[in-house]
């Protein structure tokens, strides 16, 4: 009976062990782009001015695929297609407090981003669609604003795609996002 509990608590210990597993390392790894940049790291600020400053105001949280000698865009990422910005999850840009986006106000919180990508210009869809995986679930239905820009071409060839939020003038921050050679600016207004 002893021999027979003891075979039957190993393999429970044994399965649950299995079932903890933690997930594989991604290939894409996530990251995330402040404004401030310094935002993450404002408790190392000792001026309490300074660090009242740094307390995030936008947030941006998505995954940096490579380009692996591929040629990105018209071919991986369709022309006229939407794209969730990245790779696995959807890409989602939090406003810690209001904002003015493609002419709107935008209320704080957390937004799926889309990007309608051509030749010419980028189109930046906000949408209310939070924790999707891709495009799968995107809904232009739930689309609330949406602007246009166009791109320009980086010098150097961006491996991994990036970006950056800073502030371009008073009260106006822009998200940055580069991939291959190609960069596109969009304006948000801090209210």
């Amino acid at each position: 009976m002893k021999k027979l509990l003891f075979i039957i608590a190993v393999v429970l210990v044994a399965t649950s062990v299995n079932a903890q597993k933690f997930a594989k390392m991604d290939k894409s790894t996530m990251d995330r782009a402040y404004y401030p940049a310094d935002a993450p790291i404002r408790t190392f600020t000792k001026n309490a001015d300074k660090q009242k400053a740094l307390i995030p105001q936008i947030r941006v949280t998505y995954s940096r695929p490579e380009k692996k000698g591929r040629e990105v865009f018209g071919q991986l990422l369709k022309f006229g297609k939407a794209w969730r910005v990245g790779a696995n999850e959807s890409t989602e840009i939090l406003f810690i407090n209001d904002v003015k986006f493609a002419g709107k106000d935008i209320k704080a919180g957390r937004y799926s981003v889309i990007i309608i990508p051509t030749e010419k210009e980028w189109t930046l869809k906000l949408n209310t669609e939070l924790d999707g995986w891709g495009n799968y679930g995107y809904d232009a239905s739930k689309d609330i604003a949406s602007i246009s820009v166009p791109i320009s071409k980086s010098e150097e060839e961006i491996e991994n795609l990036s970006i950056s939020l800073y502030e371009a003038s008073a009260n106006t921050v822009h998200l940055k996002i580069g991939w291959d050679t190609t960069v596109a600016e969009f304006p948000i207004t801090i209210n």
